[in-house]
């Protein structure tokens, strides 16, 4: 009886992210909203119990998912320093689609971060925190970097004998260089779920609110995405 209605709860989840879907294509129409589609395809290297390794290919839609944003190719690491406490970094190779202005065209940018994350578990509930700090530039131009300390935290619930447990996250953006463009820049709500194949990889979907802070007209950016993970494991 349990197993039946996990799997009804499936259903009503998913038939309430097709409709939370469909409603935000339909509103769409204007400067201050849009949709966009992420899609990526990872490839995850476990060396032990303390090292762990990724490369991942990323693919981002916008104009409601009918223009290229940007693509990149991203190898990020990660460092388990004690129990339930990890650190690590990304270096991320950006091609960003500039379809504004006089000159329009493709621009090379370079990203790396720096991260540090805590996770503990209370009853059936996994937190987890993450502080990272971000940097990004533009290559061959001589500007300011990009940087931003952004502060996430995720809920997970677990629901025993069902693969989709749902995931929750709330993030925050604090951007800051030379000038007077400081402070709080965004945030981002995601709510998603993975679901694991057995000696196949790892599927995780997700819908995403963004929304614009400080700004005279903010803009709510409203993302879906889809991320495939094969795993490796040293033996």
């Amino acid at each position: 009886m349990k197993n039946k209605n996990h799997h009804n709860l499936s259903y009503y989840i998913a038939f309430l992210l097709c409709i939370i879907v469909v409603q935000t294509n339909y509103t769409q129409s204007d400067d201050t909203k849009d949709l966009e589609g992420w899609s990526s395809i990872g490839l995850e290297y476990k060396l032990n119990k303390k090292w762990s390794f990724e490369l991942e290919e990323q693919l981002r839609l916008d104009e409601n998912i009918s223009e290229i944003r940007e693509y990149f190719t991203q190898l990020s690491a990660e460092y388990t320093l004690m129990k339930n406490f990890k650190i690590g970094g990304g270096l991320r190779f950006i091609r960003e689609n500039d379809n504004e202005g006089n000159i329009q065209g493709y621009e090379n940018h370079l990203r790396y971060n720096l991260d540090a994350s805590y996770k503990h578990k209370i009853n059936d509930f996994s937190i987890k925190y993450r502080l990272r700090y971000q940097n990004k530039n533009e290559l061959s131009v001589d500007d300011n970097a990009n940087q931003n300390i952004r502060f996430k935290t995720g809920l997970e619930y677990n629901i025993k004998k069902w693969k989709l447990d749902p995931k929750f996250s709330a993030e925050i953006f604090n951007h800051f260089e030379k000038g007077d463009e400081n402070g709080f820049s965004k945030y981002r709500l995601t709510l998603g779920t993975d679901y694991n194949f057995k000696n196949f990889g790892k599927i995780t979907l997700f819908y995403r609110i963004e929304k614009e802070l400080n700004e005279t007209i903010p803009k709510t950016t409203n993302i879906i995405g889809l991320k495939y993970t094969y795993t490796i494991k040293n033996k």
